[in-house]
């Protein structure tokens, strides 16, 4: 219990503001290989009936739908939701209040709702931060309509924290990636609650040609606090000899489950 208490704080501070999350969107819009985009590539595989409502959970700053409320019919309902009121509005002053879309502050583990009401959940890079993943996905099977379906991405475990944990070893740094919730895990976890579960993988890395960026980028972390106390010239010098041609390639690996009950 203390554990679970110990972590929902430290989430809470982490998101608090949008200053961490956007250092994270900022080195990813700037830098991935594959010029698609994950939020695009996310958004191609939402499929959502007309007249449904969609509940999304951990919204953040509402910058995934900036470019991508077209893709929901008219008459579908985006409600969007996160459990730190600092980043509901954010989103709201991101998107504005669009006739279609509301906003909420909710806890996944605790879901305000009647039973069946949602046509679609989305959970988007943040099943691994919830202290009680049990709960959280008895609830969402809970809210989801018998014909929904419930969309959540998350990292795999050789991307870019496993990357500069290497990178860094020498200096005693490990990788202490949170893997409550990962490509290799999740399907095994969500087929607890979920009849069926389909895996997609967005295939991309990371082309830093400004270390100064890919230094905010792992300020902005907590999954590597190690680093902190290296100073950024020592980290910086050790991400340079990494690169190739003024390049420094940095692995990425996300992916998609789409769960139907």
């Amino acid at each position: 219990m203390e554990e679970a208490m110990n972590r929902r704080k430290a989430v809470g501070e982490q998101y608090r503001t949008a200053d961490n999350l956007s250092a994270r969107i900022s080195i990813h819009k700037k830098y991935s290989i594959n010029q698609f985009g994950f939020g695009n590539w996310i958004a191609s595989h939402y499929a959502f009936r007309p007249g449904s409502e969609v509940l999304e959970l951990g919204c953040g700053t509402g910058e995934m739908w900036r470019d991508h409320l077209h893709f929901l019919d008219k008459n579908v309902h985006l409600l969007l939701t996160d459990i730190s009121e600092g980043m509901v509005s954010s989103a709201k002053n991101t998107l504005g209040v669009p006739k279609n879309v509301s906003y909420g502050v909710v806890d996944i583990e605790d879901i305000p709702y009647e039973t069946g009401r949602f046509g679609g959940v989305i959970a988007n890079m943040m099943l691994y931060h919830v202290p009680d993943i049990e709960k959280a996905l008895s609830e969402v099977r809970r809210v989801l309509s018998d014909e929904g379906r419930f969309y959540c991405t998350t990292h795999g475990e050789d991307g870019i924290v496993p990357f500069l944990a290497r990178t860094l070893q020498a200096y005693g740094v490990a990788d202490t990636t949170n893997k409550q919730f990962t490509l290799q895990n999740g399907e095994g976890i969500l087929k607890k609650y979920f009849s069926n579960v389909q895996r997609f993988d967005y295939e991309d890395s990371l082309a830093v040609t400004n270390l100064e960026d890919m230094l905010d980028y792992i300020d902005s972390l907590t999954g590597i606090s190690a680093v902190a106390g290296l100073g950024r010239e020592t980290v910086k010098a050790a991400l340079e000899k990494k690169m190739v041609g003024g390049v420094l390639r940095v692995p990425k690996e996300y992916g998609l489950f789409i769960c139907r009950k």
